[in-house]
């Protein structure tokens, strides 16, 4: 990258844009709450209107974008998004973005620009193959080999929220099935956990406040999350072979204690080099990751529209 990029992030509850510059720095950031309930349009609106403030800084190249849901790596357009984002799915957001803001747009998932952020400046720098884990409001994942996301048949490789998981018959993941280990490894997994184990309904974050200060029954929720997801990252190391996994998101600090010594007693000794890691890039990554994205060559990530 020689100039700078606008890389935008779509979430449920916020939506950043941020002009990138070499080195992965961050030169400029816009932030506004994202207007969920007002449909697709007012979403795709408060993103062109963050990141026209940056383009006159850009260079004349793509858009990045990193959003929340399943993207068609062919068009750029939602397959499948949760109700966090109301009428999400089948949105084109390639097309209406670049024609709201007269630029090529290319398109991925929130956690594969993720992880394109931490493997281009952050905790995955350096590595071929790196293993994702976003642990936020629910669980997500992203494999990166050599600089490109994988995406599998459908754009969706990387769900490791959907694993099943010992112990969570009772908890009820996002895609509305018991047993997953988003019910347990996320902030809606803490919350719910914590109620069903005798605590009062609190957000995951209270949860993981109420465990730092001794709370026994917080704390017990959040070992037993951090054990979860440990376990299944050390499988997951067996079968996908990465040089390093990383943890990233607003849930991470709290469970990484707990998933590093489940993750080190249950990864299989061929891989007891492998590390598990904290992401680096916090807030940025999506972002950051995005800008990453617009200057590959887009066959690797995601879908274009001009």
């Amino acid at each position: 990258m020689t100039e700078p990029v606008v890389g935008i992030d779509i979430g449920g509850t916020k939506t950043a844009a941020a002009l990138v510059g070499p080195g992965a720095r961050v030169l400029d950031r816009r932030e506004a709450p994202t207007p969920a309930r007002g449909g697709p349009a007012a979403v795709l609106d408060t993103a062109a209107g963050l990141a026209a403030d940056l383009l006159a800084a850009a260079g004349p190249g793509p858009v990045g974008v990193g959003t929340a849901g399943t993207v068609d790596p062919a068009t750029g357009a939602i397959r499948y998004a949760t109700d966090s984002l109301p009428g999400w799915a089948g949105t084109p957001v390639a097309d209406e973005l670049a024609a709201r803001l007269s630029r090529p747009v290319r398109v991925t998932n929130d956690v594969a620009a993720a992880a394109l952020g931490e493997c281009w400046a952050g905790a995955g720098r350096g590595r071929g193959h790196v293993l994702l884990a976003a642990v936020g409001t629910g669980l997500g994942g992203a494999i990166v080999n050599d600089g490109r996301v994988e995406g599998g048949a459908r754009g969706a490789a990387g769900q490791l929220g959907h694993l099943p998981a010992p112990g969570t018959h009772r908890l009820r993941c996002g895609c509305g099935r018991y047993g997953h280990l988003e019910a347990i490894a996320s902030g809606t997994g803490l919350a719910a956990a914590y109620a069903l184990t005798g605590g009062d309904p609190v957000t995951g974050r209270e949860v993981a406040r109420r465990a730092a200060a001794g709370d026994a029954t917080a704390r017990q929720v959040v070992d037993r999350a951090g054990a979860a997801l440990g376990a299944a990252l050390a499988g997951l190391v067996a079968l996908l072979d990465p040089d390093a996994v990383v943890v990233a998101g607003g849930a991470a600090a709290t469970l990484l204690p707990a998933a590093t010594a489940a993750y080190r007693a249950e990864l299989p000794g061929g891989w007891a080099h492998v590390p598990l890691l904290p992401a680096a890039l916090g807030a940025d990554a999506v972002v950051v990751g995005a800008a990453r994205l617009a200057t590959a060559p887009p066959h690797h990530h995601g879908g274009t529209s001009t």
